[in-house]
């Protein structure tokens, strides 16, 4: 888990930030599939949705935007349509103590302005490959020899954490994968296990954004690919594609809410979520579904974000959901091993720390057909390499929740870079 006592970074200003919301609220209760009684009507509340009323709890996307209520039961959490007097009554009423209830945030894959500090995550477009070029990041006259280079075999990520020399696959074990859905036709995937589910309103599981199979392709990818080198870790692991994130790139709190308890319930003990708002605290949903998955076995890796520019001495700061206690957070290395210039910075908040590193720099993985594979870079990208190597570890040791954390975190490889930028070190694969 994080330390808080780690060593503070300087002051940032950080009264800019200021994340988008819906107006809606984001309800902690003090426990998870409890019995006890809500009284919503006192509270006004009406058409309250429970996910132990659908399958799998996995609530539809148009209940999840037409509820006055919906509530996550596996994570004793609910996101609520109402007002300040509303919410008063709601916890006067209730059995259930509430622990906390905030606002509900709109996460981002794709920038809301590339031009503002803190507006959302650089990566995933096309664009954003061609500004990361080795000319641009160190500074002129600062050698940065690369470790790593892609091969025909394999990308200079899948070798870096050793996934192409490991005796493990991720067989028997589901990875769910949070973020723009999956290409479900792509031409890679045409014989594997697949279960999609779509968690935005008006849209089906297909992604029609790119990302997200993206970071499928880094986690699950097959060994040996029709075309091009390997550049997936976890080869022969059961893929869970949850759709949070809209086309455009974005999603709300209850659609990533929604996402994490159908994960849950549906046994995956490893949750990738590529995503985030750059707030500073800890956002307290994800702490609570960070811990009640843990509880339940399942890991949530997500990662620390793109907001720093170290060329301008920009440190950056790790966003939610990554910046919660309960949820590992992950940098992105170049081929280099040092870290690349977008990828945030631990900073002296609890929670606030990065956890591990992995390749986030110039990764080739899939993309949706016909484009078939594309080389994008973030953290993003390295997120989904510590979920595969999850995987990995998970089969090799029948380690699941802290145990599996703590596993991933001694097994990796330490680094020069410090503890506030690469946590401890870069992720290996089991041999």
């Amino acid at each position: 888990m994080k330390d808080p006592r780690r060593p503070a970074v300087p002051e940032r200003e950080t009264s800019g930030l200021r994340p988008r919301t819906t107006g809606r609220r984001v309800v902690v209760f003090a426990d998870a599939d409890s019995e006890e009684p809500v009284d919503w009507a006192r509270a006004g509340v009406r058409d309250v949705a429970d996910s132990r009323d659908f399958a799998d709890g996995d609530v539809p996307p148009e209940t999840l935007r037409g509820a006055g209520a919906t509530v996550f039961a596996a994570l004793g959490i609910a996101v609520v349509a109402a007002d300040e007097g509303q919410l008063r009554e709601l916890r006067a009423g209730s059995a259930r103590p509430v622990l906390s209830v905030s606002p509900e945030l709109v996460h981002h894959v794709l920038p809301a302005d590339i031009g503002t500090y803190a507006r959302g995550y650089r990566d995933g477009v096309a664009d954003l490959a061609g500004r990361l070029t080795s000319a641009e990041w160190p500074a002129p006259g600062a050698a940065r020899p690369a470790r790593f280079r892609d091969t025909e075999e394999a990308t200079w990520g899948v070798q870096a954490v050793r996934a192409d020399a490991s005796g493990f696959s991720g067989r028997g074990i589901r990875v769910a994968v949070l973020d723009t859905g999956f290409d479900l036709a792509h031409a890679d995937f045409v014989a594997r296990a697949v279960t999609a589910r779509s968690f935005v309103a008006g849209e089906d599981a297909q992604d029609g954004h790119g990302h997200g199979t993206h970071c499928i392709g880094t986690a699950c990818g097959p060994a040996v690919p029709p075309a091009g080198p390997r550049y997936g870790v976890a080869s022969d692991a059961e893929i869970f594609a949850g759709k949070v994130l809209g086309n455009e790139g974005s999603g709300t709190d209850a659609g990533i809410l929604a996402g994490i308890n159908w994960a849950v319930t549906s046994g995956c003990p490893v949750i990738s979520m590529s995503l985030g708002a750059d707030v500073v605290e800890a956002h307290p949903p994800y702490s609570a579904a960070g811990r009640r998955a843990l509880q339940r076995g399942s890991l949530i890796i997500a990662a620390a974000g793109n907001n720093a520019d170290r060329r301008t001495g920009d440190d950056g700061l790790v966003g939610a959901p990554a910046n919660s206690v309960e949820i590992m957070a992950v940098g992105a290395l170049d081929q280099g091993l040092e870290m690349a210039y977008f990828s945030a910075r631990s900073l002296p908040e609890r929670g606030g720390q990065v956890d591990v590193a992995a390749p986030g720099w110039e990764v080739l993985s899939a993309w949706p057909m016909p484009d078939r594979y594309r080389t994008i870079s973030g953290t993003s990208m390295a997120t989904p390499h510590v979920a595969g190597l999850a995987a990995l570890w998970a089969e090799a040791t029948g380690r699941r929740g802290l145990e599996l954390w703590a596993t991933l975190c001694q097994e990796s490889e330490r680094l020069l870079q410090p503890s506030l930028d690469a946590g401890s070190g870069l992720v290996m694969a089991p041999r």
